[in-house]
């Protein structure tokens, strides 16, 4: 759990313990230096992610979700957005100015709730270019650059990197991204910090990294949807994330080429396989070995399903 100055208590309605102040960020599967998640229960109850990479990495994460001497490929958070967060941009892998060992960050969202009027800031408007840009940040008029999107419950949006863009109040946010923790601040509205400073802003690297012709950001409405079947809502060259709705038992596979993780949206059912049965319920998120096969989903939920391509 990461407190964020734009964060607050919300996630406590899926159930989960919060430490004691602005919880904006709960990371639910991570195998990253800022953040390792332990598994809860069963045989290998207590290890952390990165010890199940360095044990069972490539039977567990599959043929493409294994990387020698690399990390888990994905994070995968649940954001209580109770105030706007920075207007921001990511890199990609490419870019030079990396710091050692990480990775760029291409990440999609789903709008798990909105409250009335909610937006989020996606992308720039047409015909921002760099210079544009920069003297927009050096003039403190960022904000006549962006576009403003409204959001609500069940939208889902495509942000690779490149993309400036920016959560604001009044939503809660399932997060499968890349596993990085790279983020350039354009804007953040000169607001202080958690130690009553301003917080850093990265204008250089901001404008170095942004995409001016667009990176393929895309956005969908999700809920032309039938029971027990998937929607494709992100595709990536490092994640593929569907919306299925659970409505009766519905068999499923892993493959051989990669894990699978099972993001809980809404509602309450079971995940069960040979040997076992889970009861699981919004908010909660399971990470399904490549090898472990069958398995069936039931019950009442709208469940997101990530595997690396």
């Amino acid at each position: 759990m990461k407190e964020r100055i734009w964060g607050g208590r919300a996630l406590e309605q899926f159930g989960l313990e919060l430490p004691e102040g602005a919880i904006g960020e709960g990371w639910m599967i991570g195998d990253h230096p800022n953040g390792t998640t332990k598994v809860m229960n069963g045989a290998l109850a207590g290890l952390g992610l990165d010890e199940i990479r360095e044990k069972y990495g490539r039977e567990y994460f599959g043929t493409k979700g294994y990387a020698e001497n690399g990390r888990f490929p994905l994070l995968i958070k649940l954001l209580d957005c109770n105030d706007d967060l920075s207007i921001q941009v990511h890199p990609t892998d490419a870019y030079e100015g990396l710091p050692e060992g990480e990775l760029g960050k291409t990440e999609m969202w789903y709008i798990l709730a909105a409250e009335p009027g909610a937006k989020i800031i996606y992308g720039l408007k047409e015909g921002v270019d760099r210079a544009a840009l920069a003297a927009a940040i050096e003039e403190g008029r960022v904000m006549d650059c962006l576009q403003e999107v409204p959001v609500e419950a069940g939208d889902a949006f495509y942000i690779p990197a490149g993309t400036v863009h920016a959560l604001c109040a009044g939503v809660v946010v399932a997060e499968i991204q890349q596993n990085s923790d790279t983020t350039y601040r354009v804007f953040d509205y000169n607001r202080p910090g958690l130690d009553g400073k301003l917080r850093e802003l990265h204008v250089e690297d901001s404008l170095n990294v942004t995409a001016y012709e667009g990176a393929g950001a895309s956005r969908m409405k999700t809920d032309a949807i039938g029971d027990n079947e998937w929607l494709t809502i992100a595709e990536s060259p490092y994640f593929i994330v569907e919306k299925g709705l659970v409505r009766a038992p519905w068999k499923l596979t892993t493959t051989p080429e990669s894990f699978v993780i099972l993001v809980i949206a809404e509602g309450t059912g079971s995940l069960s396989w040979d040997g076992g049965t889970q009861a699981v319920k919004a908010g909660e998120c399971f990470l399904l070995p490549a090898s472990l096969g069958s398995y069936e989903l039931d019950g009442s939920m709208t469940v997101l399903r990530s595997v690396t391509p």
